[in-house]
């Protein structure tokens, strides 16, 4: 008798601990070259003072992300993800690149034309980070829950990394002339190497471990044709599948996307309202409506840096298995509760010191990622391996929703006002 952990996979596969680290390193890249553009918002303010930047380069990103991933969930069953997800990593790297020439082209001058070449690319980020997260989270959904939340890790770790590089740069540059801008072409430098990493890896290393060649030939014989091409590139033919997995090999159906939103349309409500909130908050309310404070010009940096932090920390809380939340009526009440943040971050705002606001930010953080990584690795047991596929894409949809819906109400905060609270 074989023995087998309890995902069903033979214990003697090599490969997890490697998958693991590459699952990390693809998702820093999904999200490095965005958190890259939000956490050097001080320059783009100095640069860009009357186009609220933070808000309007996140509206120009949203539309395309949410637009995009509409159209892959409809159609996930029929898209290579191999070549979907190379395509993906290749639109960040290229876009990333562009934002370096954009800002060396201008000699980082400020006006109306580089403002809108800089929302094009943001736009075009949007466009990648559907293709890719989509992708990713589809294809990692019918393997190990710990390589989804690997990958999960590797979105807030890319926040927390671009937040520590601000901060050293802000300190290394401060006193010499365009320092801010220094900072930022270090970063984007920095995004443009991560991104190129993030297609070596995926493209050749990745689909030759022996663990990803097994989830992905068990998938091949569940019905799932998305996994051809990356088979195929790790050597593995379909006839060859049921000879070297052990599987009987049969035609099954799959429930329909529709069957599979019904099934978990609390899942999908979850992941919304988790991202709605905050993305209300994150960035804009933190850079435009916290105020003057002792830290001055640090203030919005140390904020953007604790949350990230914390989004990062969170994120590997369920790996213990006591501490994670699995029961879907306890997830939905978490979320629900995570409101009562909006109007303590209001009169925290309005009323309280910056340590009370750090505090908050922190929660924030930590409540984000925690809920999102429960949600993400619960949400597919159960499923066979296309149905989890289709389902790693709808979610990463509803998240992507959460997130404009987010976008849109955090210019609410600007209602009535003209300066932090």
């Amino acid at each position: 008798m074989t023995d087998s952990d309890e995902n069903g996979a033979p214990r003697r596969l090599k490969g997890k601990s490697q998958a693991m680290v590459v699952c990390f390193v693809l998702g820093l890249g999904s999200l490095v070259s965005w958190n890259s553009m939000l956490t050097v918002g001080d320059y783009y303010y100095k640069v860009f003072p009357n186009y609220h930047p933070s808000r309007v380069l996140t509206i120009a990103y949203q539309p395309f992300a949410l637009g995009t991933m509409i159209i892959l969930a409809h159609n996930e069953s029929r898209i290579n993800t191999r070549m979907r997800i190379i395509t993906g990593y290749t639109l960040f790297f290229v876009s990333t690149f562009l934002v370096l020439v954009l800002d060396l082209a201008t000699s980082g001058r400020g006006g109306i034309g580089p403002f809108i070449g800089l929302c094009v690319l943001s736009s075009s980020f949007g466009f990648a980070d559907a293709i890719v997260q989509g992708g990713m989270v589809g294809d990692l959904s019918f393997m190990r829950p710990e390589f989804i939340q690997s990958f999960l890790a590797g979105d807030a770790a890319s926040g927390a990394l671009a937040s520590a590089l601000r901060l050293i740069t802000k300190v290394g540059f401060e006193k010499s002339d365009n320092g801010l801008r220094k900072g930022a072409i270090l970063f984007f430098a920095i995004s443009t190497f991560l991104e190129f990493l993030c297609i070596i890896l995926y493209a050749i290393y990745f689909p030759n471990l022996p663990i990803v060649k097994y989830y992905r030939s068990k998938a091949a014989l569940e019905g799932s044709k998305t996994v051809s091409a990356d088979l195929a590139a790790a050597g593995i033919h379909n006839e060859t599948n049921q000879q070297r997995v052990g599987f009987e090999a049969k035609e099954q159906e799959r429930l329909s996307n529709k069957q599979l939103f019904l099934q978990n349309i609390d899942y999908a409500t979850d992941l919304f309202l988790i991202y709605a909130l905050t993305l209300s908050i994150f960035p804009g309310f933190l850079y435009e409506n916290t105020g003057s404070h002792q830290l001055g010009e640090w203030y919005p940096l140390v904020l953007i840096t604790m949350y990230n932090i914390m989004d990062l920390i969170s994120r590997y809380i369920p790996l213990i298995k006591c501490l994670k939340l699995e029961s879907r009526k306890g997830l939905l009440i978490a979320v629900l509760s995570r409101f009562l943040l909006i109007p303590a971050f209001y009169f925290t705002a309005k009323y309280g010191g910056q340590g009370w606001m750090i505090l908050l930010v922190s929660f924030l953080g930590l409540t984000n990622g925690y809920l999102t990584v429960c949600v993400l690795t619960v949400a597919p047991k159960g499923y066979k391996s296309p149905e989890q596929n289709a389902l790693g894409n709808l979610l990463v949809l509803f998240l992507l929703g959460g997130i404009f819906a987010g976008v849109a109400l955090d210019w609410l905060w600007l209602i009535g006002k003209s300066e932090g609270f």
